[in-house]
């Protein structure tokens, strides 16, 4: 066996230790995935073997470790205004109701990975005030979280590559919310990065400290977790939002099966569900 192969005693080891962590289940024959995400921090740790890295992962004294393993296996691509149609939504149906509130429309965003989801919520709601001006007199916050601390510090940086930029971004936001970086990047421009602040949570510890929402996005992360984890993610979703508040789930989710304490609104197009 390859130093960069993985038994399967290790694998079903690390398998169990990764849902216990953060929620996330691996399938059977998944080693390739591992491999893929933790062959490079064998150099970083100087480990001769992937076997090796993930054993003394499994020991609690190896904090740091841990912290990259679970940092390399979290971080997913992401694209602005993916999908498309909950941008669409939120400009069209969602944000008409908060609009005159006199208190700040919240806006969370779930797992916001490298920080493509929240800004595209604010540069959303910035386009919808453009076209609306007056509206939410007290402000609209938008908070991104995610369990990679790596990530939360690329979202507060604020800065993208041609590649991240070409991924669903027209030239037209390109122009209007970006300006020149560091390194021939593209940066956030402030009236954007101003609206979103950014924390760390794992989905599987308590909500009580983020307070409460208008708007939730938890979209593309229940597809990662077991039946019982999602009941249990979407349970603590609807104990933050406000009354009345809307959920965006990614377009291959569903409640059917998790939870009935919400209202599928049937959009042309899309779909969002609203607490009951």
């Amino acid at each position: 066996m390859s130093a960069r192969e993985l038994d399967e005693k290790s694998y079903n080891q690390f398998r169990i230790f990764l849902e216990q962590q953060c929620g996330i289940v691996l399938g059977d024959k998944k080693q390739y995935l591992v491999k893929s995400r933790l062959a490079p921090l064998m150099a970083k740790f100087e480990l001769s073997s992937l076997s090796e890295l993930v054993n003394r992962t499994l020991a609690p004294v190896e904090r740091q470790m841990r912290a990259a393993v679970i940092d390399a296996m979290t971080t997913n691509e992401t694209l602005w205004f993916r999908d498309d149609y909950p941008f669409k939504l939120l400009q069209s149906k969602l944000l008409p109701d908060f609009a005159n509130r006199k208190t700040p429309v919240k806006i969370w965003s779930a797992a916001s990975s490298s920080g493509q989801e929240p800004y595209s919520i604010a540069m959303s709601v910035l386009e919808y005030q453009q076209k609306n001006p007056g509206a939410f007199p007290r402000g609209v916050q938008v908070i991104g979280t995610d369990i990679s601390t790596t990530m939360l510090e690329h979202c507060k940086y604020g800065h993208y590559d041609n590649l991240a930029l070409a991924r669903g971004l027209s030239a037209e936001r390109k122009q209007r919310f970006f300006e020149a970086g560091d390194n021939g990047m593209l940066k956030i421009k402030d009236q954007v990065k101003q609206m979103v602040s950014f924390r760390p949570l794992n989905l599987l510890n308590s909500y009580s400290l983020m307070g409460r929402f208008d708007i939730v996005f938890c979209r593309n992360v229940l597809i990662y977790f077991s039946p019982e984890i999602k009941t249990q993610i979407i349970s603590q979703i609807h104990g933050v939002l406000n009354n009345d508040g809307y959920l965006f789930l990614g377009a291959s989710e569903s409640l059917s099966g998790i939870n009935q304490d919400f209202n599928m609104l049937r959009c042309n197009p899309g779909i969002v569900y609203q607490k009951k």
